[in-house]
C-alpha cells in the first residue's frame, strides 16, 4: 500500500519529536534560575506580607507590620533576583 505524499515515515516523525523534546529540556534547564529567582520574589513578598499581617491582627498595629513585611519581602526578592542574573 502506498503512502500519501503528505505524510513523513514514522522514522522522520520520531526524530522531530525528539528533537523538539531536547530543544525544550535544554530551555527548562536554561530558565531554572530565572524561575527560581521569581518564586523567591513571589514568596518573599507573600511570607515576610503575611507575618507582618499576623504581627498587626496580634498588636493591634494596622498597617506597620504589614507594609514592613512587604518592604522586606521586596528587597529579599529582588536581591535573589539580582544574584540569579549575575551568575
Amino acid at each position: 500500500m502506498p503512502r500519501p505524499a503528505d505524510r513523513k515515515p514514522r522514522f522522520d516523525r520520531m526524530k522531530t519529536l525528539e528533537r523538539s523534546m531536547r530543544a525544550f529540556q535544554d530551555n527548562v534547564q536554561r530558565s531554572g534560575p530565572a524561575a527560581s529567582a521569581a518564586y523567591t520574589l513571589t514568596g518573599g513578598i507573600l511570607v515576610l506580607g503575611g507575618l507582618g499581617y499576623a504581627m498587626d491582627r496580634w498588636l493591634a498595629t494596622p498597617p506597620w507590620f504589614m507594609v514592613a513585611g512587604l518592604i522586606l519581602g521586596i528587597v529579599t526578592g529582588f536581591y535573589a533576583l539580582i544574584m540569579s542574573t549575575r551568575r
